[in-house]
């Protein structure tokens, strides 16, 4: 794998987005290889390894930035708590291994502060590939339930069950007199332009009027929603919207802008045609996990695709504080997502070019590609130790083309 220019890659990466979130995410880049890890997914795959391992697996669909922290529990359309891959902004068709690649990465990145040397660290990586391969062989998707979970995932499937939906809303809106407003704290939101909200509202509008409860759906307040690290830069907004009635029964929204995917375009695979990135997106997050997320749908705001479900709060995603404990039960975490990768690419086989379910299976058996893969995913880790303090320099040098 060839080495590129971080720097100059992420100046450019980032140009044209909203320099203003942009600038809080090149901060929060600057805490730690994790976040500049989760922030650059673009630079992940801007030199994508070539050899047989890579090139001749089944294509699958893939979620495109499959790391730790986009596994998380949310409630589902359905109302009960799931947990999940949860983020599917840069779904497309790919080889199977280059989603674990990205995983395995993450892991080796997370497991630095833990003191376990190579031998440990290829043993978690070890613990998610073996999981994946003997969900795979089944040809069986499950999910993952609360009464069968245990440590992390039952800790977070508990939260899930058991949040008090108008505690959430208090923690981010406040009532004034008889209406709520959100509360603007420029930490997880910003004031939405005037022009904007005149534009959200007008399609919120006519977007409720397609409802079978277009009252629900009516907009009370809107503000800029600062939230992730890969997607900051992008159109993002909190919606708060009627709900059940005001002010007890009102919901949060999260509306977000849909962007091409990162790996799609850096492979030579041709791609489904989609109306629009959010429908992409909301497409195969529905194929690829057992229930959607609440609300979830999409729409178009003056020509830009536009994805929109339920708020849900952040701490019910896998992050490094939670993600403690002794190594047995980070190996336990590691196999329910080994399991919930290998059960997405079987639930959206066959469909618009993937693999079939017997292919994916196939390819588990002969295992013998599962040691290339984690060599590769630590000469990856490699080189963006490198491409981090190159970005360190180049931010503390304030070199980076914002107004930081």
């Amino acid at each position: 794998m060839k080495k590129v220019d971080a720097v100059s890659e992420i100046i450019h990466f980032n140009k044209d987005l909203d320099q203003r979130r942009v600038k809080l995410k090149f901060d929060r880049m600057r805490e730690g290889i994790f976040a500049f890890f989760r922030a650059t997914c673009h630079l992940f795959y801007q030199s994508l390894p070539q050899d047989s391992l890579f090139t001749q697996a089944p294509v699958v669909w893939t979620c495109g930035d499959l790391h730790l922290e986009n596994f998380g529990s949310y409630k589902g359309d359905n109302r009960l708590a799931y947990f999940d891959m949860n983020d599917f902004d840069e779904a497309c068709l790919a080889p199977c291994t280059l989603e674990m690649l990205r995983v395995l990465s993450s892991i080796l990145i997370a497991s630095d502060g833990f003191n376990l040397g190579v031998r440990g660290q290829t043993d978690l990586c070890k613990a998610f590939i073996r999981s994946y391969c003997s969900e795979a062989v089944t040809e069986k998707s499950r999910w993952i339930e609360r009464s069968l979970s245990s440590g992390l995932i039952r800790r977070l499937l508990k939260s899930v069950k058991s949040i008090d939906r108008s505690s959430f809303l208090n923690t981010r809106s406040r009532v004034k007199g008889k209406r709520r407003r959100l509360i603007i704290d420029g930490v997880k939101a910003f004031q939405t332009p005037k022009s904007d909200k005149e534009e959200i509202l007008s399609i919120m509008e006519n977007f409720a009027k397609t409802q079978k409860n277009p009252e629900f759906y009516r907009v009370l307040d809107i503000a800029d929603r600062i939230s992730g690290l890969g997607s900051l830069g992008v159109s993002r907004y909190v919606l708060l919207v009627e709900g059940r009635g005001t002010p007890s029964g009102n919901f949060l929204l999260d509306l977000k802008q849909a962007k091409p995917s990162s790996l799609g375009g850096q492979l030579f695979l041709s791609q489904p045609h989609w109306e629009n990135d959010a429908e992409r997106v909301v497409t195969i997050q529905k194929r690829s996990q057992a229930i959607s997320p609440a609300l979830l749908s999409t729409f178009s705001i003056n020509g830009r695709p536009f994805i929109l479900k339920e708020l849900q709060p952040s701490e019910h995603r896998v992050n490094l504080d939670q993600w403690s404990g002794n190594l047995s039960e980070k190996r336990e975490v590691l196999k329910s997502m080994g399991a919930l990768s290998a059960w997405g690419q079987i639930r959206s086989s066959y469909y618009k070019g993937a693999a079939s379910s017997e292919e994916i299976a196939h390819f588990a058996r002969e295992d013998r590609w599962t040691e290339g893969l984690i060599e590769t995913a630590f000469e990856k880790v490699h080189n963006f130790r490198e491409y981090y303090r190159d970005y360190c320099k180049a931010f503390d040098a304030k070199v980076l083309g914002t107004d930081s």
